[in-house]
C-alpha cells in the first residue's frame, strides 16, 4: 500500500458521517447503492439532492449549506462544473474530507479545498477503495 492509500484508508476508518452530494433515488444510479453500502457499513450517511425529501431514513437536503450536523467527508457526485461549489460549502460547513467520485474531477476545486486546510480525494471510488482495503457488510 502506498503512503497516499494509507492515507486514504485512515480517513475511511476516520470518517463517521459522509454527506453524499448528489444522492440519486434510483437504485441502480451509484450514488444510490454507494450511499446505501457505507450506510451498512457504519457510517451515517446524509443525501443532497434538491429533487428528494427523504431517503436511506434521512432527511435529504437541498444543499449541502442546509445540513445542520458536522460532516467529516462530502462525497461529490456531481459533473464537474458543479464541484466548485459544492466545495465551497464544504469548506464553510468545516468538513474534513472533499471526495470527487470519478467523473467528478475538478482540480481546481481540489485545489481550493487543499488551500482551505481540507483534503481532497479526486477521480478514486470509495465504494472501490472501502470494499478492497477494509471489506464489505
Amino acid at each position: 500500500m502506498s503512503p497516499n492509500e494509507a492515507r486514504l484508508l485512515e480517513i475511511l476508518r476516520t470518517a463517521r458521517t459522509i454527506a453524499v452530494v448528489g444522492f440519486s433515488a434510483k437504485p441502480e444510479r451509484p450514488s444510490h447503492w454507494i450511499a446505501e453500502y457505507l450506510q451498512r457499513n457504519g457510517y451515517r450517511v446524509i443525501p443532497v439532492n434538491p429533487g428528494i425529501e427523504e431517503a436511506l431514513g434521512e432527511k435529504c437536503y437541498r444543499t449541502l449549506a442546509e445540513v445542520p450536523d458536522a460532516v467529516d467527508l462530502v462525497d461529490i457526485f456531481r459533473s464537474p462544473e458543479h464541484v466548485p461549489e459544492v466545495v465551497e460549502q464544504a469548506i464553510a460547513k468545516g468538513a474534513k474530507v472533499v471526495w470527487m467520485q470519478e467523473g467528478a474531477e475538478n482540480e481546481e476545486a481540489a485545489a481550493a479545498a487543499r488551500r482551505a486546510g481540507l483534503e481532497a480525494v479526486v477521480g478514486r471510488c470509495i465504494f472501490r477503495d472501502h470494499a478492497s482495503w477494509i471489506g464489505s457488510k
